[in-house]
């Protein structure tokens, strides 16, 4: 199923190999507009199931409606042909099941699990296999991916081929007696899987797959070493019958309250597990302000919206072949910019480290020479400012996006370099200038032969 680098899947290129699954293999491609992406290929025993292909092709435009900072948003997809795929926003970061656990910020995780789960249920998916391995931890913060997939492709044809349908040990019971997966499961996951980051522990024990799911349907998970703030939450979370389990907005109530998380009876600690929890006021205020749309941001609720434009072009016919990628901009709604801005502001970095690197090399050569060659110093000097000033004239005859940002840049460097050439001069002797001034220069010409 390998592709090698370069080679094209629709309109993407494949860069390299992310990771493969039960369900196919993960690629990190750019799409026709240049940007970084994650191309999922199904692999070729998913894709020959037609059953699969047609209920994951139901389920793509429901998929396409989970936005958010804490999910990785579904693009695009393509399940015709011999190379059916999908396309995810790429997430740069490490699984949570390979990141250093006990997680050190754990109200962090739990809070943009917890939303996360608010969004894909709010709208109408369940991601039937959420565990550590499908959170990608990016900069601190849990993103969720692979939602809905398992899901759409939980059929007896794909399950025979090979592919695990959801992992023991993060399955609800229910799951795992053969009922059907909603919501509730999902927050069973999200229970079992915040159990292990907060403890480095499986929650139901390791060892064969039938004995793990044997400790699910008949035990309580191993809730020992959890914070004393978030075990009744998962006790709740973790109960065997799904209707006393709280919905996603309700977690996100609790956790977004500054109290701790209190049970039914507000008993705290061991043996909570078996009692529905009931919200405080300030909670139920809270759970009020997510319900009416209003709140947003990493620390609190955030509204699912539904994009407008969106479905089949005939009922009953879902349309995902002709899905077009766009930049995903957690938390913005403004401009997304084209082709030729996002050219434009690359070079506008490129030449703004350019102008500022040489600024400091001439300044360091410049006062090296100072004492014993000051003719030379001035005309390094001299030089580096002619040189920018013109590029600042440039930008201001023409008509590019940033030459108001380039010529403060310029102007603000050549002012830089005079005073770092009169500082290095006065605390710094002509050797060891010269000594700095050669190692940038190795320095610089590395990072150079390296990039």
């Amino acid at each position: 199923m390998s592709e090698p680098d370069g080679e094209h899947v629709g309109p993407y290129r494949l860069l390299s190999t992310l990771g493969s699954g039960g369900f196919g293999e993960v690629h990190l491609a750019l799409d026709p507009e240049g940007r970084t992406v994650a191309v999922k290929l199904l692999h070729p025993h998913v894709a020959a199931d037609a059953q699969a292909l047609t209920r994951l092709e139901r389920e793509v435009e429901t998929m396409r409606l989970v936005e958010g900072p804490y999910v990785a948003e579904v693009l695009d997809a393509s399940l015709a042909g011999d190379r059916p795929y999908l396309v995810t926003r790429y997430v740069q970061g490490r699984p949570l099941s390979v990141v250093p656990v006990p997680v050190a910020d754990l109200r962090r995780l739990a809070r943009g699990l917890a939303q996360a789960l608010l969004a894909m249920h709010e709208a109408g998916v369940v991601h039937r296999d959420l565990k550590p391995a499908n959170v990608m931890m990016a900069d601190g913060d849990p993103v969720v991916i692979d939602f809905g997939i398992a899901s759409a492709l939980d059929s007896l044809s794909v399950t025979a081929s090979g592919a695990v349908i959801g992992t023991p040990g993060y399955l609800a019971p229910e799951v795992l007696e053969g009922h059907e997966a909603g919501a509730p499961a999902d927050v069973f996951s999200f229970a079992a899987t915040l159990a292990y980051a907060a403890t480095g522990r499986q929650p139901y024990g390791t060892g064969p797959l039938s004995a793990v799911a044997y400790r699910v349907v008949h035990h309580e998970a191993d809730l020992e070493g959890v914070p004393a703030w978030l075990e009744p939450l998962l006790g709740d979370c973790l109960l065997q019958d799904p209707e006393a389990r709280p919905t996603a907005a309700q977690i996100c109530a609790v956790l977004a309250a500054d109290a701790p998380a209190r049970g039914r009876h507000g008993v705290t600690g061991a043996g909570t597990a078996r009692r529905r929890s009931a919200l405080g006021q300030d909670q139920e205020a809270a759970l009020l302000e997510a319900s009416s749309g209003r709140g947003a941001g990493r620390g609190g609720f955030f509204w699912v919206g539904r994009r407008s434009g969106t479905g089949p072009a005939h009922p009953g016919e879902p349309d995902v072949h002709g899905l077009s990628t766009r930049e995903w901009r957690p938390g913005r709604d403004g401009h997304v910019r084209t082709v030729e801005e996002s050219r434009a502001l690359h070079r506008e970095k490129v030449r703004r480290r350019w102008v500022i690197g040489s600024g400091v090399f001439a300044a360091l050569l410049a006062a090296a020479a100072r004492t014993p060659l000051p003719e030379v110093s001035l005309f390094l000097l001299a030089s580096y400012a002619l040189v920018v000033v013109a590029d600042a004239a440039v930008a201001l005859l023409s008509r590019g996006l940033f030459k108001v940002r380039r010529m403060v840049t310029d102007l603000t460097s050549v002012a830089g370099v005079a005073v770092l050439w009169l500082a290095l001069s006065a605390l710094f002797s002509p050797f060891t200038l010269a000594l700095f001034a050669g190692t940038a220069l190795v320095v610089g010409v590395v990072f150079l032969l390296n990039a």
